[in-house]
C-alpha cells in the first residue's frame, strides 16, 4: 500500500517554475533514490512533502495516519537540549501514545469494554509495538549510537556539538521516530565508513517508505530501489535499482539519438525532392507542396527527439579534469618505517611501516578520529612525526588536495590565485577556470574568501589538475561534488599515469581507482591487495577465521533415576512447536496489516501461551534432571 501518491506537483519560484507535472508514488519499503543535477528541486520537493513550503498546484495524498520525518542539512534550532531530549522529540507522538494507553487502561479497568474503546486501544497497542513496544527508548538509542555518538554524550547540550555531530543528530532524530515515510537529504554527509554501513542495514530493515538525497553512488546502489529524477522541470520515475535506472537512460539515450539521426534523413530527401520538383508541372508542384507539409511535420518530430537527446544528456556542467603528464619519480614514492602518530597524549599509529612505488594508486581508509588526515601531514612534512622516520623519494613532486583547501591562497580574486598559484597567462588561466566551471568575466573577479564549499573544491581541483605534480594526495575530494562530476573526478584519477595516496567516503570512488588498500585499524597499519570491494572481502573473512570455534556443550550427568513423566516432557516440547508456528503466522498476518484488532489480540493469546509453556517446560527440565 502507498504511504504517499503524489499528483501533478508543480513548484515555481517568483513565477518561474521550478518543477511541474510531477508524479510518483512510494509505497511502504520502496527506497526512492530522488535524482537529478543540482537545482532540479529536490530538496523543495522533500520540504513540500513535509509541508515546510507550498506547492502551487498538485496534490499529495498520504495514507491515513501516516507519520513524515525529514532530515536535512539545516542544524537544530534549539542548542540547549541534550542529545537525549533532541533525539526524543522526533517522537513525541511514541510518548502521546503510552499516555493514551495508560488512560485507556484506566478507562477499561473502570468497566469501559465497549467497541470503541477496545478498537482504539488496540490500535494504539499495535502502533507501539510497531516501534518496538515499550522499549522504544532503547531502539532510539541504538540509533545514536550506530551514528557513532558514546552513551555519555546523550546528556551533553547540543550547543557542545560540532556541525558534523549536529548533523548525524538530526539523522538520529528522524530515525528514533519510528516513521512510516521517511525523507533524507543528504544523510551520509559527516558519516565515517562504519557508520555507513551501519546505516545501510538500519534503512533496508525499517518498515516505511524512504526518499533518499544522495550523491553516495555506493550507498544508492545498496539502499534504493527505485528512482525519481527531477530535470528541466519534468520528473521521470522507474521502478528499479540505481544501476538498471543508469542503463535504461543510457538506452533511452541511444534510441532518441537513433530517432533524431532517421528523422533528418527523411527531411533530407523530402527537401531534395522539393527543390528538384517545385518548379516542374503544376502535378508535380502539388507533391512538392504535400512533401513541404511532411517536413513541417517531420521538423517538429525532429525538435521532439533532439529535446530528449538533450534532456538525457543534460547536465550540470560536468567538471572537465585533465590531467598534465607529470615528471617521472624515483621508484620508491614514499617509505615510512615505525613510523608514530600522535595527537597530544593519544596515540593514532605505532610503529606503521610501508611504502609506495611509483604509478601505485593506494586508498588510506578507517574511521573519523583514526588519524587518515593526521596521517597524510605527516607524511608531507607539514607536521613531524611523533616517531620513525617517513621520506618521500627521488624526485617526487607532491600536490596536496585537502579537506579544508589550504593550499587556496584568498588574496584577490579566483584568476588571480590560479595564476599565482600555476604561472598561466591570463587567457591560459581563463580556459582552465571555465573547465571548473567558472565562466565569465564575473566568477574570475569573484574574491576567493567569498566562495562557497563547492566553489572552493572547484577552484582547489583546478589547480592540482595544473600542478604538473607526480604524486596527488587527496583528502576527500568529492564533498560538494555532484555524480556527474565524482565520476567525472574518478575517470581522471583512474587515468593519472603518476602515484596516488586517496581518502575518501565515496566507496564507489576508492573501489575504482585503488589498486591497493591501507587501512588504520587498532593503531596500526595493514595492507590490503585490491580497491574497497576486495578490502571489505579480506576483512571479513579475517573476522570470520578469528571467531573461535563454539565449545562443545557440557554434557550433563543425569540422573539414573527414572523421570517423573518424561512422556509430558515432550508432549510440552511438541506444543511448543506448534505454538510457534502459529506465532510466526500470525506476525507475518500482522506484517500486512497491523490494525486488524481481532488479528493482534490473538497474536497476544499466542504469544502468552507460548510463554506458559515455555515455563513449564523449565520447571519440568528441572525436575527431571540434574
Amino acid at each position: 500500500m502507498a504511504v504517499l501518491i503524489a499528483s501533478s506537483l508543480r513548484k515555481e519560484f517568483s513565477g518561474d517554475p521550478l518543477f511541474d507535472g510531477v508524479s510518483f508514488k512510494v509505497e511502504r519499503r520502496d527506497r526512492v533514490a530522488l535524482a537529478g543535477p543540482n537545482g532540479a528541486g529536490k530538496t523543495t520537493l522533500l520540504r513540500a512533502i513535509v509541508g515546510e513550503t507550498n506547492l502551487q498546484s498538485g496534490e499529495l495524498a498520504f495514507q491515513k495516519g501516516t507519520r513524515v520525518a525529514l532530515h536535512d542539512q539545516r542544524p537544530p534550532l534549539e542548542r540547549r537540549l541534550t542529545l537525549r531530549d533532541y533525539v526524543l522529540s522526533g517522537a513525541r507522538d511514541l510518548i502521546a501514545l503510552e499516555e493514551e494507553l495508560r488512560r485507556l487502561e484506566q478507562v477499561m479497568a473502570s468497566g469501559d469494554h465497549g467497541d470503541a474503546t477496545i478498537r482504539r486501544y488496540g490500535e494504539a497497542q499495535a502502533r507501539l509495538e510497531h516501534a518496538g513496544g515499550y522499549d522504544w527508548r532503547e531502539r532510539a538509542a541504538s540509533v545514536v549510537r550506530g551514528l557513532g555518538f558514546a552513551d555519555e554524550h546523550l546528556d551533553r547540550q547540543l550547543e557542545t556539538f560540532s556541525g558534523g555531530e549536529l548533523t548525524r543528530a538530526s539523522l538520529a532524530r528522524a530515525l528514533g521516530g519510528d516513521p512510516d515515510l521517511l525523507l533524507l537529504d543528504e544523510p551520509t554527509n559527516h558519516l565515517d565508513v562504519e557508520s555507513l554501513e551501519w546505516l545501510e542495514r538500519e534503512l533496508s530493515s525499517l518498515d516505511a517508505g524512504i526518499m533518499i538525497v544522495a550523491h553516495d553512488r555506493w550507498f544508492l546502489e545498496a539502499v534504493t530501489n527505485v528512482v525519481l529524477e527531477l530535470d528541466a522541470g519534468r520528473s521521470t520515475y522507474f521502478k528499479g535499482p540505481w544501476h538498471a535506472w543508469r542503463l535504461e537512460k543510457a538506452s533511452r539515450l541511444h534510441a532518441a539519438s537513433k530517432a533524431a539521426e532517421r528523422v533528418g534523413r527523411d527531411i533530407e530527401r523530402l527537401e531534395r525532392f522539393v527543390a528538384r520538383f517545385r518548379a516542374s508541372s503544376e502535378k508535380m508542384a502539388r507533391k512538392a507542396q504535400v512533401k513541404l507539409t511532411q517536413i513541417d511535420r517531420l521538423e517538429k518530430e525532429r525538435a521532439k527527439s533532439k529535446a530528449e537527446v538533450d534532456l538525457l544528456t543534460r547536465r550540470t556542467r560536468s567538471l572537465g579534469f585533465e590531467f598534465l603528464k607529470p615528471a617521472r619519480s624515483g621508484r620508491t614514492v614514499l617509505e615510512a618505517e615505525g613510523l608514530e602518530v600522535r595527537i597530544g597524549e593519544r596515540v593514532l599509529l605505532d610503529g606503521a611501516s610501508f611504502a609506495i612505488e611509483r604509478g601505485e594508486h593506494v586508498a588510506l581508509v578507517g574511521p573519523n578520529g583514526s588519524g587518515k588526515t593526521t596521517l597524510l601531514e605527516t607524511i608531507l612534512g607539514r607536521r613531524e612525526a611523533d616517531g620513525g622516520s617517513v621520506r618521500l623519494g627521488h624526485g617526487v613532486e607532491a600536490a596536496y588536495f585537502s579537506q579544508q583547501e589550504m593550499e587556496l591562497d584568498t588574496r584577490g580574486s579566483v584568476l588571480q590565485c590560479v595564476q599565482r598559484a600555476t604561472g598561466l597567462q591570463r587567457p591560459d588561466a581563463q580556459k582552465l577556470l571555465g573547465r571548473f566551471l567558472f565562466s565569465g568575466w564575473t566568477e574570475h573577479e569573484k574574491p576567493v574568501v567569498a566562495l562557497s564549499g563547492g566553489e572552493r573544491r572547484r577552484l582547489a581541483l583546478a589547480l592540482i589538475v595544473a600542478s604538473g605534480a607526480n604524486f596527488l594526495v587527496v583528502d576527500e575530494p568529492t564533498n560538494h561534488l555532484d555524480l556527474e562530476s565524482r565520476e567525472a573526478l574518478e575517470a581522471a584519477l583512474e587515468a593519472f599515469p603518476g602515484t596516488v595516496l586517496l581518502v575518501s567516503h565515496d566507496r564507489a570512488l576508492l573501489d575504482a581507482v585503488a589498486e591497493r588498500t591501507l587501512a588504520i585499524e587498532h593503531k596500526r597499519l595493514n595492507s590490503y591487495d585490491g580497491g574497497w570491494a576486495e578490502y571489505v572481502r579480506q576483512r571479513e573473512a579475517r573476522r570470520v577465521s578469528a571467531t573461535p570455534e563454539p565449545k562443545p556443550a557440557k554434557v550433563r550427568k543425569v540422573s539414573t533415576t527414572k523421570p517423573k513423566t518424561p512422556s509430558e516432557l515432550e508432549r510440552i516440547e511438541a506444543e511448543i512447536a506448534e505454538r510457534e508456528q502459529t506465532v510466526a503466522e500470525l506476525e507475518r498476518q500482522l506484517a500486512e496489516d497491523w490494525n486488524d484488532v481481532e488479528m493482534l489480540a490473538k497474536h497476544r493469546r499466542a504469544r502468552d501461551e507460548l510463554q506458559s509453556l515455555l515455563q513449564r517446560w523449565e520447571r519440568l527440565f528441572e525436575r527431571t534432571h540434574t
